[in-house]
């Protein structure tokens, strides 16, 4: 990722409880750290000599979303014009089951109109992503 170029942003569902959206963001950050580990910086020392695993090396704003932000994202990121711009999202679905075989049985079910987003990850070109984000406010 080219810190200058690049921008990873999550946007968070607004209505959420706390602990909810922060879950969420757990998530997706996860689910980031898998797909693109070279997000991930290396290891650094403090003074005493202790090692601190690697985190993200660029900021990632959070920001806050309706349940028509993530309609209009998912419609946008299916344009031509945003095809560098990656997305990962997390679904109300995702949330309610108890093991994975559980959420692919029922997303296999599901039709995209039926989901319902909490939250949504985006990385790519920062001009981009400023384009689909750059309205939302932070989330409070």
């Amino acid at each position: 990722m080219k810190q200058e170029l690049d921008k990873c942003v999550l946007v968070i569902d607004e209505a959420m409880p706390r602990g909810l959206a922060a879950n969420t963001a757990a998530i997706l950050g996860i689910t980031w750290g898998r797909l693109r580990p070279e997000l991930v910086g290396e290891d650094v020392t403090d003074a005493a000599g202790a090692i601190h695993p690697g985190i993200i090396r660029t900021p990632v704003p959070v920001l806050s979303g309706r349940p028509e932000t993530f309609q209009t994202l998912r419609r946008q990121l299916a344009e031509l014009e945003f095809a560098d711009v990656a997305a990962v999202d997390f679904t109300d679905l995702a949330q309610s089951c108890r093991t994975y075989g559980e959420f692919i049985e029922k997303m296999a079910r599901t039709g995209p109109g039926e989901l319902r987003y909490l939250g949504m990850a985006l990385l790519g070109p920062r001009h981009q992503v400023d384009r689909l984000t750059g309205s939302l406010p932070l989330l409070r």
